[in-house]
């Protein structure tokens, strides 16, 4: 019997392999990590899997209320997604986090403490997020008139080893980005080829 720690109290459960695993998407605002994930949670519960998504936006309404945009502050946001990440991952739920994650140390802090870890990084040029931004912030920081926004003036630090790349700039799909992810996962093992149950 392995014992499981949550919150203070312990349990208990037999030994076995767990099935779940963390997808973690990092990119600049506005570069389709939302989109990608949506059609990686719809295939991955078609193949029978239970998957859970922690959208940034979202995290920072519940879970994160209240943070600011500090690097303290962007740090704490993100190991909060990252612990529920594990507990989930460690109980056989794929969990996909969909967040801007700006600093590379904490995302690999992220990653050795849940191990069965999968970074994907979503990219695309500057000009191409600022002319896809409806709400025109790109602009307003390039011009100045927001400071603290990652990519123009805060820092993001690409990762330097991401399992999966993908490219929304036009030179592939959503549905092709999500496909790449998917054989990915089928690569590590974490999926099988006829992963439907």
């Amino acid at each position: 019997m392995t014992e499981i720690h949550l919150g203070g109290g312990v349990g208990t459960r037999p030994e076995h392999e767990s099935t779940g695993f963390t997808i973690w998407f990092t990119g600049l605002s506005g570069s389709g990590k939302s989109t990608i994930t949506a059609l990686l949670e719809r295939d991955l519960r078609a193949r029978g899997h239970k998957v859970e998504v922690l959208d940034g936006d979202v995290v920072r309404t519940h879970l994160s209320k209240g943070l600011g945009f500090s690097k303290e502050d962007r740090d704490t946001n993100i190991r909060r997604i990252g612990w529920v990440c594990e507990v989930l991952s460690r109980n056989d739920v794929v969990a996909i986090a969909a967040a801007i994650s700006p600093y590379r140390e904490i995302r690999n802090e992220v990653r050795a403490s849940i191990g069965r870890f999968v970074e994907v990084y979503v990219t695309a040029p500057l000009e191409v997020l600022a002319d896809r931004d409806v709400k025109g912030l790109y602009r307003k920081a390039m011009a100045g008139e927001i400071s603290n926004f990652t990519g123009v003036n805060d820092p993001y630090e690409e990762p330097l080893n991401p399992e999966v790349i993908c490219y929304s700039d036009g030179s592939e799909t959503p549905d092709q980005s999500s496909a790449k992810v998917i054989a990915k996962l089928q690569e590590l093992k974490y999926l099988s080829s006829g992963d439907v149950r």
